[in-house]
């Protein structure tokens, strides 16, 4: 979504409140009906083949004015056609209209009827219903389930099972833009209601409409307990992933009113997208992602995630870009902890198995955490996700740990129809989180890998988010967060807090976002106790020393080091005495500090540590113990010698330079 829609949208008060409005207002104008009469007829649809369908008018202040509210959906649209004494909501469109009424955000929170939250705020565009006119189902799990109601004169009734057939139930599952029927008993949604509808249908279940149906002359006055029609549609093959490497990838699609058209999902999760993905029949959700299209509808997110069908969750709003998809082909972890964890199960001919903990093993598992865009196995465990569900594959694994997809990895020629309990594959893939950008791995760039690796939005972020990445990567608590300005607006991910404390995984709390602003975590860190090391100047160097004695005179070198960690720094080198102490300070360069003593004298004498700080951190090194003497005899003599053993090879060189001289004169 870019800038300009989310822009658009913040203004509109979210489908939770709304849905909350318009049941508030139902019952608010239900309640005024019997206080005045008058007050009744404030909505109203207009334009369409009957007063179940058109345009969502309200009237205010006298004056009757096209209505908008973003996010609406079926379920809010069931809401106007239940108030309008209408059927089920079929369908919600937008249409182009000038001097459209807004919604007030803080008068929705306020719980006041609808009427009363019209604003002055005026748009381009308003909503368009369509309620069926005749027949509704009441009390169901979606708007395509319940028990089946009738309207005829103004009064709406209930039909008994002995009157309802399948081919009725095909022409009222069509009616209402639901699949097929796919269950068909009495008072599976509650019992009978009076009044029953009196007659027989009699559909050939080719007709667009109940009552365009013929029906039996005999009259039926009552309808033994538990014989109500319940019925329950199909949400029919309306979804789908177009355009991708095979079915269960590419852009999404839903059919709506015979149409296909493609999908933006408003703030879409991985969770989300597996929500397609299972009712595709496709694995593990893999990556999320947009591309620019026009005429495409709006999903929205909080409804898919409450349960309810993905039509039924279709927007009246439109978008110029739409979702694009990636679902794996033939694994998927079941009842884990996020999308990266799970029991294994593994598709072959259209049908999903369980896999016993003796086909498989750490290579078989690289793979399988790879081809669902995790990060390596940090588990693998027998029923650690539940136990063997049958069937089970029959074969065992033998991956070499670089296959992209586990399908393609070898496997034995062995069949095995059972497993023993306890020995169902539980798998743990490790959470595909990073920071980058500095030379430790614990600071720098926060990055989360949804398909691919993307920054992290900056916005809302505290302390208390980033100490979450910081317990996941192993580096201690957060110490610090900045943000880093991109020049212009960069495809970034979006992890909103609430998400990060609920206990799910970055990854799966990550939506796609555009910013300019990218987040920055450091994290305190457990840091590496420093090196301390001697090197003279002959080039000997001595690190694992505790106790070191020097000449008198002579010089050597004290080296501070520490495995790279963070950034800069300093090291500090303190010496103590028995009656002295100080401290040299020198900036880390390379990670490293060099110290040099050119002619050490017997107050060098004592102990040496260094010390490394950086941030409000700081380790120290253990403690060298040096010892200053004067040169030894043996030492002086191979002074003596040396120096006299010099000035005997110089006399040569300026003896033999002389002689070569003469020879050249001759």
């Amino acid at each position: 979504m870019n800038t300009a829609e989310r822009r658009q949208r913040h203004v509109y008060p979210d489908m939770d409140q709304l849905f909350v409005l318009l049941l508030l207002w139902s019952s608010d104008v239900q309640a005024d009906r019997k206080q005045d009469s008058t007050e009744s007829d404030d909505v109203r649809l207009v334009g369409g083949a009957n007063r179940c369908g058109g345009t969502l008018q309200v009237k205010h202040l006298g004056e009757w004015k096209p209505l908008q509210f973003i996010d609406c959906t079926l379920k809010e649209a069931a809401v106007v056609c239940k108030h309008l004494d209408c059927g089920s909501a079929v369908s919600v469109e937008q249409s182009s209209q000038s001097s459209v009424w807004g919604v007030s955000s803080t008068c929705v929170q306020s719980g006041s009827a609808l009427r009363n939250c019209v604003t002055s705020e005026y748009f381009s565009s308003a909503v368009e219903l369509t309620c069926s006119d005749s027949v509704r189902l009441l009390n169901g799990s979606s708007l395509c389930s319940g028990r089946l109601e009738v309207k005829s004169n103004q009064s709406w009734s209930s039909v008994c099972e002995a009157d309802f057939d399948q081919q009725d139930a095909e022409v009222v599952c069509r009616e209402l833009g639901c699949g097929p029927p796919s269950v068909l008993q009495g008072a599976l949604y509650g019992a009978v209601e009076a009044p029953v509808w009196s007659k027989e249908f009699q559909c050939g279940g080719h007709e667009s409409a109940l009552l365009d149906c013929r029906s039996s002359g005999s009259a039926r006055n009552s309808c033994s307990p538990g014989k109500a029609v319940g019925l329950t549609c199909s949400e029919s093959d309306d979804v789908r992933l177009v355009g991708g490497a095979n079915r269960c990838g590419g852009t999404l699609q839903v059919k709506h009113l015979g149409e296909w058209k493609p999908l933006q999902f408003i703030d879409c999760t991985l969770k989300e997208a597996a929500v397609v993905c299972k009712h595709l029949d496709c694995g593990s959700a893999v990556s999320v992602e947009q591309s620019s299209q026009s005429s495409v509808w709006g999903v929205n997110s909080t409804c898919v995630q409450s349960g309810s069908a993905l039509r039924n969750c279709v927007t009246s709003e439109y978008f110029s870009s739409a979702v694009e998809l990636t679902c794996s082909d033939s694994v998927r972890l079941l009842n884990g902890s996020s999308l990266c964890s799970g029991r294994l199960e593994v598709k072959s001919n259209q049908s999903w198995s369980s896999v016993c903990e003796a086909d498989f093993d750490q290579q078989d598992a690289e793979v399988v955490c790879r081809e669902l865009g995790c990060e390596p196995p940090s588990a693998l465990q027998g029923a650690l996700y539940g136990e063997v569900e049958a069937p089970v594959w029959s074969k065992e694994f033998q991956c070499g740990g670089h296959e992209s997809a586990l399908l393609d990895c070898r496997s034995s020629g062995s069949a095995r129809n059972s497993c023993s309990p306890g020995k169902a594959v539980g798998l743990t893939c490790s959470e595909p989180v990073r920071l980058v950008g500095q030379a430790s791995r614990c600071a720098g760039m926060l990055e989360v890998k949804v398909g691919k690796w993307r920054t992290i939005d900056y916005f809302d972020w505290e302390l208390k988010e980033a100490h979450v990445v910081c317990e996941h990567l192993g580096c201690g608590s957060a110490f610090s967060i900045q943000w880093k300005n991109e020049p212009s607006e960069i495809s970034v991910l979006k992890i909103e807090p609430d998400c990060v404390h609920s206990g799910s995984a970055l990854r799966d709390c990550a939506k796609l976002y555009s910013s300019s602003l990218t987040l920055n975590v450091t994290c305190k860190d457990l840091l590496v106790q420093p090196i301390i090391s001697v090197s003279f100047m002959n080039g000997v160097s001595m690190a694992q020393q505790q106790e070191l004695q020097v000449s008198r005179g002579s010089n050597f070198t004290i080296s501070c080091s520490i495995q790279p960690q963070y950034p800069g720094g300093s090291f500090q080198l303190t010496f103590t005495s028995s009656n002295t102490a100080y401290n040299y300070t020198q900036p880390a360069v390379n990670h490293s500090a060099h110290f040099l003593f050119p002619a050490p004298e017997p107050a060098h004498q004592g102990n040496y540590s260094c010390v490394y700080h950086v941030y409000d951190l700081s380790s120290e090194s253990r403690l060298l113990s040096v010892t200053v003497s004067d040169p030894k005899h043996s030492d002086i003599v191979k002074v003596v010698v040396i120096t006299l053993v010099a000035l005997l090879v110089i006399v040569l060189m300026i003896l033999g330079l002389h002689l070569y001289c003469q020879v050249n004169r001759q």
